[in-house]
């Protein structure tokens, strides 16, 4: 009886929806769009979202809607309205605009209208903020209208950025649209710093990234949290050394040299003068940007050495902390870990910027890592203070920590840390376990999928992984579910990778996942049984057969579509990398044996194959950035007959695998 009654109600449900369902044409072949109502005094990121939102209905319908600067007397019968004005509270009367959490956005819609709004925050008088990558316009503290636009455009409209660039955008081709009313749409980001997961397209960042748009567009690149990734001291001994010599740290020696250098210097932190020193470095970059929320209070790099070694700072110590090799001049030694040293460095910072700034959320960022990588043993975070654990599980399987002497991966060490603390960062370095950094398909998306979730499920607020090197050709299905996740990772991830395989390449769907996933399955075997081998071993993964198979995949998928279609130019772009990789697999495996014995035959092959990498490249924009890759580069030392001899590598071997 409950059961029939249940369906009986279910019913009716479905029946009294379908009676209050209308359709709303935003565009039509007979008619003009309906106009786009943006507020006069909206900042100039909502502006944009506007002329963005006209520009795509344009793309979708041909026909393009007018932006109006503020509501017309008498208001139109029918708008799309973006960002919260006057007239939408009237229009929209059981939709909530005060908006309770950070970067929440709505969308709502009726029978005659949609809103499209979210929550901002910004200073008219600082919109335009000098750094050191130069001048960033049109800054805000929250960016919620225009990441709502992006999101009505993707889920309300249909509109993809696979990739960056002409390309990689798929817009659907309709002279109608419509949608169907009433509906309501809400959604506030739990990653609030997402700029970071692509922290090379970042926001004023001016360095190797090329997805600028793409990141803004996913909705990564305008958060409300910006992080740095870094250490917080690495000028302060060219600064302070000879004046204030008593803030760095105490050398067993008795010394406070700067050991092991002046950039990795560590500094007494239980000593005041660290911390007034630091809440004037605060005051400075405030007065350079007001919008700053987050202060960085990190220890300088050279993990291992340094520290110091003074009666108040070792008592911050916890006797019971994982022993730790620590290294000084000419003395190495056994000593506990530093995490329980580092969260009270923070927290005696937190409490002064609370006394300097009150009622200011104001927080100090502190990195897990190196001999603070272990959770501490009593010292727990303020509630001001976000620790930022290093932990390198990305594209890692059971990834043991080098500095441990438990033998602790970093997967332990970073659910360690997610009982203690309230919400966190997760910043993992990458390094290239199968030719991440090179732009080999260095592919791990079903566990990149599970570990997004885990550390959302963990209670984090962002993400900065270092680096993504945006090669879009043999990484593309992980970057996008990457940027998918980040917005929102509770989402559907077997869902967007249907999605996208079927938008990007439509018939040859099927045959270009399994082309993707048949290199995922090999390359995750080979970095479970290699871990970080070197660059010398990519060719025991991309052997001759691999590479055959996968060729054979892309042709089929070739075949599979009409030659002049925007799928072939799709799946070409694809091809892009995999002739990427032949080229370099063979380049690595003919240097290998150059650095053994030198041959100018060998030499004058390895610089043919960089000239066909350049033109490969250069022919497929955004399939292989060229500029981190190419010849002589960091990424590929060792790699061209001019370059320097590589440098042994010490294989660094997976001992547990918790995934």
């Amino acid at each position: 009886m409950k059961s029939c009654l249940t369906s009986f109600c279910f019913a009716l449900l479905i029946f009294a929806t379908n009676l209050c369902a209308a359709d709303l044409v935003l565009a039509s072949k007979d008619s003009p769009p309906v106009p786009i109502i943006v507020y006069a005094d909206a900042p100039p990121r909502t502006r944009e979202a506007a002329q963005v939102l006209a520009a795509y209905i344009e793309k979708i319908s041909g026909k393009k809607p007018f932006v109006l600067l503020g509501a017309s007397s008498p208001a139109p019968d029918s708008a799309i309205w973006v960002g919260v004005q006057p007239e939408v509270k009237a229009l929209f009367p059981r939709v909530d605009f005060d908006f309770q959490h950070p970067e929440e956005i709505v969308i709502a819609a009726n029978e005659k209208h949609v809103v499209i709004a979210g929550r901002d925050r910004w200073d008219a008088a600082r919109l335009d903020i000098e750094t050191r990558e130069g001048v960033i316009k049109g800054v805000q503290q929250e960016y919620g209208t225009i990441n709502a636009v992006y999101t009505f455009l993707q889920d309300q409209l249909g509109v993809r950025w696979l990739w960056p660039g002409e390309l990689g955008e798929d817009v659907p081709k309709n002279e109608r649209i419509v949608i169907n009313t009433p509906f309501e749409q809400r959604h506030h980001p739990q990653m609030r710093a997402r700029g970071t997961v692509f922290n090379y397209a970042a926001l004023g960042n001016k360095g190797y990234g090329r997805s600028h748009e793409w990141t803004m567009r996913q909705r990564l690149q305008l958060c409300s949290l910006g992080i740095e990734g870094g250490h917080g001291f690495g000028d302060w001994w060219d600064r302070y050394h000879e004046k204030h010599p008593e803030i760095f740290a105490l050398q067993p020696d008795g010394t406070r040299s700067g050991f092991p250098n002046p950039h990795n210097a560590k500094l007494c932190m239980s000593n005041p003068k660290v911390w007034e020193l630091w809440l004037d470095e605060v005051a400075a970059e405030l007065q350079q940007d007001p919008h700053r929320t987050v202060f960085n209070a990190s220890p300088n790099d050279g993990w291992a050495s340094g520290h110091c070694v003074c009666d108040k700072c070792t008592a911050w110590d916890h006797p019971d902390g994982e022993p730790r090799v620590f290294n000084w001049f000419h003395l190495n030694k056994e000593r506990p870990a530093t995490s329980d040293r580092d969260v009270t460095f923070a927290n005696k910072l937190g409490e002064l910027l609370k006394q300097k700034y009150p009622g200011k959320d104001y927080r100090v960022l502190m990195l897990s890592y190196g001999h603070s990588r272990p959770a501490p043993v009593k010292a727990r975070p303020a509630d001001n203070v976000i620790m930022t654990i290093v932990a390198n599980f990305f594209g890692r399987t059971g990834l043991v920590d080098r500095g441990s002497t438990r033998g602790d991966t970093y997967r332990q060490q970073f659910e360690a840390w997610s009982k203690i603390v309230p919400s966190m960062f997760w910043r993992p370095n990458t390094g290239s376990p199968a030719g991440w950094q090179q732009g080999l398909p260095d592919l791990h998306v079903a566990q990149t999928i599970r570990d997004f979730k885990d550390v959302a499920a963990a209670n984090c607020i962002g993400i900065y992984i270092d680096g993504v090197w945006e090669h879009w050709s043999t990484v593309g299905p992980l970057y996008y579910i990457m940027a998918q996740l980040a917005w929102n990772p509770a989402a559907d991830a077997d869902a967007i990778l249907a999605d996208y395989y079927t938008r990007a390449f439509g018939p040859a769907a099927p045959q270009v996942r399994e082309y993707f996933e048949s290199l995922e399955k090999e390359r995750m075997a080979f970095t479970a049984k290699n871990g970080e081998a070197g660059v010398f071993t990519f060719p025991q993964l991309y052997t001759a057969d691999l590479l055959r198979e996968s060729q054979a995949r892309l042709d089929r998928a070739a075949a599979a579509v009409p030659a002049d279609s925007i799928f072939a130019q799709r799946i070409a772009f694809i091809q892009a990398g995999l002739t990427h990789t032949k080229l370099l697999i063979d380049t690595i495996a003919l240097m290998d044996g150059y650095w053994k014995k030198k041959d100018p035959t060998v030499a004058e092959r390895v610089k043919q194959n960089w000239a066909a990498l350049e033109k490969n490249a250069a022919a497929h924009p955004y399939s292989i950035n060229w500029a981190p890759v190419r010849p002589m580069s960091k990424r590929t030392a060792g790699l061209h007959p001019d370059s320097p001899p590589p440098k042994p590598k010490k294989q660094r071997v997976n001992d547990l695998d918790l995934n």
